[in-house]
């Protein structure tokens, strides 16, 4: 009976043992017998099925790399997105593996991808201000017929399994203003993903996750765990969000909803909830560097919150989703460790909607926010408000507070403040720039005995005192009136003051009186911000009185505009600009309309400026939103270096335009073009010892500059540019960080040949022949066209023409004249003496026409004409005449390039050459074959 058992027991670890053997055999023996076809497989479905370029460096089909599941693993896998953005990535992967159907692959011999896994990869979801996006990579089966009932994108796809694993995703919506980042993004899904319609459950983690709207974050480096389960049409790519729970940091999130991607855009239901949560959980979400302040703060209250985002979106036929936040809180109340007295019976109940994504529709209902502190200390306001532009509002802001129990309340550490403030005001009606209406409104602000000290800086800002009083009956620009009297306060014991009275914002009347010293790199260390630096001194002693319209109308002696402003070691930035201007020494005089400059110092980067003229209507410049600033200098430099100002190069200033901004994300490599402001009409008398301009050197500058309405001109310009003098008359408009237009007239008499092929590389590319001449020569030239986004010129865009004047040039080793020379068995024709000789050329579509010009070399007279290309080839007549005075001559036509001319004697039959048509408002340049075999 033992021995039975024995017996039984070894058979069944021998069949264990055969059966874990087989299957270890075919773990290894499978990848060996199918290798090939399951290779060839995924890469034509990548073919048949996605619209891109997948590049990876090797591929291996195992059982070990996802066990148990049979994958064929892509490394170092890259893929691009679809267009516009064909040369932009969109993945780039440590490994893409794909899960194969083993039972498809051993009894249907077919390949079937049923699970995908992406391991430590970059996935980057662009979309454009014009709504296209870089994922449209998916080719759809052309069997999946569309049904009625299924929306217009049929994407199939037939996944069990989708794992990612240390992923970076972001998602950079510019038409919708949106970034989400995600770093540290892990990803499980499962489900009957064969189906085409399925539940996939989903486990997500993400480390850090910011989220921008409008460059603004509202989510910054916050831990994110997701439990979902989504309902997935396949056919239609669409996800109905059933169970769904997410945690953002200590914030709950329940999500429900539906999201369909649509051919040209998203259809979206979602809505968001946390419901009835502690008011800690809910500020758990704040910006990371006040996670500590939320440690030690003793913080009660519930929370509601609500987002909802319902919608089309699609850029084309202009449909966007409305967006919706709701937010409420109840009994709130703030105890900053142990604080005197806390803020408590903390109210808010906040509604917004923007419709269609539209800030013109805005609609904001702040129907409470309210606090006490203490007995005595309130707040109280309320805001109803409709649009943008044009606003209706509805509002009221009533307190009393002392700041200083306000600062210990709620512990602000980094500030410290004291003084009574104090505010009642209502402002109800319609605001209006356009139709010149502000809402009717009554009331005022006060600060007295005020007192702020930042831990960025050891002395406070002392004494301060703000009184302003708005008063509007008839709800028009022209009945408001402002009044700030006084304003002051006193620091590092120097006092500063302001009274002022605005009225009549139709036609604004202001009287207003500035008078103080400030060291502006002590107070901006009050209030320093990393990565900024601001220093300086300024001193003010300004009385200010007038009209907008009594300098716009000429009506200058009703001014009463003076004073003076001094200022020392300032800098100053621009958003179109990379670099800060540096203001060693500016003392401004002000007298009626004019803002003179009367000693002016200031540097950009390695260039300076010493500046005295002055600015016209300079109070109504800094009061109107879009005025235009007009003035008169003399400008003389040492040094300007017109590269710095480039608006892609690298700077300092971090508060760029957002269109530069984004030019320099998507042309990394370029330095962008100079942007000139639009709102100045300025006129300089210009001296400069030396201007630098992409490796140029130009001497002594003289002449006048004119810089008005965004564009860029030169009059009667003089440069010392290789011991020579050029004059320019030029226009020059930027129309893109990365493009602009420029037209030029110039002008050279007598300079080195040698010297302007090696050093002007426009000269160079026009002139290629001048590389083995030496002599000298004069130029007069008209040239237009377009400047790419490093300032080089486009040469497909060129239009103009001149003359080049060779006063006494020798050409020697010119393969043109050696081919002639060897061709025709003259010798004396390859090193040609070339003496007062007028060559006339036009240029146009790539092009450079020559027209016939006749010269004398060893008794011959030899007449040239034809078209030479910016690409280098030739399509060029001689007409070779005879001695003694050729009259009689022959044929001959050159082809080839400058490097591998072809010499044909007798014949009258060109080359090919091809124009370049330029598209002018797209900056591209579209080739064709205009210019077939030419016949003299």
């Amino acid at each position: 009976m033992k021995a039975s058992y024995k017996n039984i027991s070894l058979k069944i670890l021998k069949i264990t043992g055969i059966v874990i053997a087989s299957i270890l055999l075919l773990l290894f023996l499978i990848p060996l017998l199918f290798p090939g076809q399951v290779a060839a497989e995924v890469k034509k479905i990548a073919n048949e099925r996605l619209d891109t370029k997948m590049d990876f460096s090797k591929s291996r089909l195992s059982f070990f790399t996802h066990f148990p599941s049979l994958t064929v693993s892509l490394d170092d896998l890259s893929m691009t997105g679809s267009a516009p953005f064909s040369n932009d990535t969109l993945i780039k992967a440590e490994q893409v593996a794909f899960g194969i159907n083993l039972k498809r692959l051993i009894f249907d011999n077919e390949v079937k991808i049923n699970k995908l896994y992406v391991s430590k990869a970059m996935i980057n979801v662009m979309v454009n201000q014009k709504g296209q996006a870089n994922y449209n990579i998916y080719i759809s089966d052309p069997k999946n017929i569309k049904k009625e009932d299924q929306p217009e994108e049929g994407t199939a796809i037939r996944l069990e399994r989708i794992d990612l694993e240390d992923c970076h995703v972001k998602y950079n919506d510019r038409s919708a203003k949106i970034l989400v980042d995600a770093n540290g993004f892990n990803y499980v899904g499962k489900g009957n993903l064969s189906e085409d319609i399925f539940d996939l459950s989903t486990d997500a983690d993400i480390d850090k996750l910011d989220f921008y709207y409008d460059r603004t974050g509202y989510v910054r480096r916050k831990r994110v765990h997701a439990d979902l389960i989504t309902r997935i049409n396949t056919n239609a790519l669409s996800f109905i969000l059933q169970k769904n729970e997410l945690q953002i940091n200590k914030l709950p999130l329940k999500f429900t909803g539906l999201f369909t991607i649509l051919r040209d855009g998203y259809k979206i239901n979602i809505k968001a909830a946390s419901e009835n949560t502690t008011v800690k959980d809910l500020l758990s979400v704040m910006p990371p560097e006040y996670l500590t302040w939320l440690d030690e703060t003793e913080i009660s209250g519930r929370s509601d919150l609500l987002f909802t985002f319902k919608g089309n979106y699609n850029v084309a036929k202009k449909q966007k989703p409305n967006l919706a936040f709701n937010l409420k809180i109840d009994k709130g109340a703030i105890n900053y460790q142990n604080a005197p007295v806390p803020l408590t019976d903390f109210n808010m109940d906040l509604n917004a909607l923007l419709p269609e994504l539209d800030p013109e529709k805005l609609i904001i209902n702040l129907r409470a926010l309210q606090f006490k502190v203490g007995e005595k200390d309130y707040f109280n306001a309320y805001l109803r408000s409709k649009g943008l532009s044009e606003m209706t509002v509805d509002a009221s802001v009533k307190g009393a507070l002392d700041l200083a129990v306000i600062d210990a309340a709620i512990g602000l550490n980094t500030i410290d403040l004291r003084g009574i403030l104090k505010t009642d005001i209502k402002a109800k009606g319609l605001f209006s720039t356009s139709k010149k209406l502000f809402p009717k409104t009554i009331g005022g602000i006060s600060l007295r005995e005020g007192w702020l000290k930042t831990e960025s800086y050891p002395n406070p800002i002392t004494d301060i005192t703000f009184v302003a009083n708005v008063l509007n009956k008839a709800g028009t620009f022209q009945d408001l009136i402002v009044a700030v009297a006084p304003a002051s306060f006193v620091f590092e014991g120097n006092p500063m003051y302001v009274n002022a009275t605005l009225s009549d914002f139709g036609d604004l009347a202001y009287n207003a009186k500035i008078k103080g010293e400030l060291n502006v790199g002590r107070i901006y260390q009050v209030f320093s911000q990393k990565g900024l630096d601001v220093t300086g001194y300024a001193k003010a002693d300004l009385s200010l009185k007038g009209k907008q319209s009594y300098a716009t109308t000429g009506q200058y002696d009703k001014l009463d505009n003076r004073g003076t402003l001094l200022l020392r070691n300032i800098k100053a930035t621009s958003e179109l600009f990379p670099k800060a201007f540096f203001i060693k020494q500016g003392n401004f005089r002000f007298q009626n309309e004019k803002m003179w400059f009367e000693k002016f110092y200031a540097s950009y980067g390695k260039s300076d400026f010493d500046i005295n003229g002055y600015l016209l209507n300079t109070i109504n410049y800094f009061l109107e939103s879009h005025g235009t600033l007009n003035g008169s200098f003399n400008m003389k430099s040492k040094r300007i270096n017109i590269d710095e100002f480039m608006a892609l190069e690298k700077g300092e200033n971090t508060d760029r335009n957002l269109e530069v901004e984004y030019a320099k994300e998507d042309h990394p490599k370029m330095s962008g073009v100079v942007i000139i402001p639009k709102n100045l009409n300025v006129a300089l008398t210009a001296n400069a010892d030396k201007v630098e301009y992409k490796g140029l050197v130009l001497n002594k500058l003289a002449g006048k500059v004119e810089i008005a309405k965004g564009g860029f001109f030169l009059e009667n310009t003089t440069f010392d540019i290789i011991d020579c003098i050029l004059g320019v008359d030029a226009t020059y408009k930027d129309e893109t960080p990365t493009t602009a237009h420029f037209a030029a007239h110039f002008t050279a008499k007598d300079f080195s040949i040698q010297r302007a092929y090696k050093e002007i590389p426009m000269f160079h590319d026009m002139v290629t022949a001048a590389e083995k001449a030496q002599g000298i020569i004069s130029v007069d030239y008209t040239v237009k066209g377009d400047l790419d986004g490093n300032m080089a010129p486009i040469y497909a865009s060129l239009e103009g023409g001149g003359t080049i004047n060779l006063r006494d040039v020798q050409v020697k080793g010119l393969k043109l004249f050696d081919g002639i020379s060897s061709q025709t068995g003259q010798k004396g024709l390859n090193n040609p003496d070339l003496k007062g000789i007028e060559i006339i050329s036009t240029i146009d579509n790539n092009l450079i026409h020559i027209e016939p010009f006749t010269f004398s070399v060893a008794s011959f007279r030899p007449t040239i004409k034809g078209t030479t290309s910016f690409d280098g080839l030739l399509d060029l007549r001689m007409r070779l005449g005879l001695p003694p005075f050729g009259i009689i001559g022959f044929p001959i036509v050159i082809t080839g390039t400058h490097e591998d001319p072809k010499i044909k004697i007798f014949s009258k039959t060109g080359q090919k050459i091809y124009d370049a048509l330029y598209d002018e408002k797209n900056n591209k340049v579209i080739r064709e074959e205009k210019v077939s075999k030419r016949k003299s």
